[in-house]
């Protein structure tokens, strides 16, 4: 059994994210692997005090990167695309 903060492993930010979280209401976090769409919902209820309306998520393979001649691969990983009910207060990442 995996801990609420071990679920949410960190903020993804990039324009994508940053366009939905301002005009969808939805955050995007990296997630643990195992962690399913309710303990998703769980943590980020419980970590920044607001409803959830509905949790997506997407898994993706880790790519093959080079350092020289050494090759090696990034892990897999788990993203999390979590939209709030409508009247939330859409937490800042700097304020945590």
């Amino acid at each position: 059994m995996i801990t609420i903060h071990e679920v949410l492993k960190r903020p993804v930010v990039t324009e994508k994210g940053i366009t939905k979280k301002e005009n969808e209401r939805t955050l995007c976090f990296e997630v643990a692997a195992d962690a399913n769409k309710i303990q998703v919902k769980q943590a980020v209820e419980k970590l920044f005090n607001v409803k959830v309306e509905e949790v997506r998520t997407a898994n993706f393979e880790g790519k093959i990167r080079r350092r020289g001649r050494f090759a090696g691969y990034k892990s897999d990983w788990k993203k999390a695309y979590v939209k709030l009910e409508a009247g939330q207060k859409v937490p800042e990442f700097t304020e945590m």
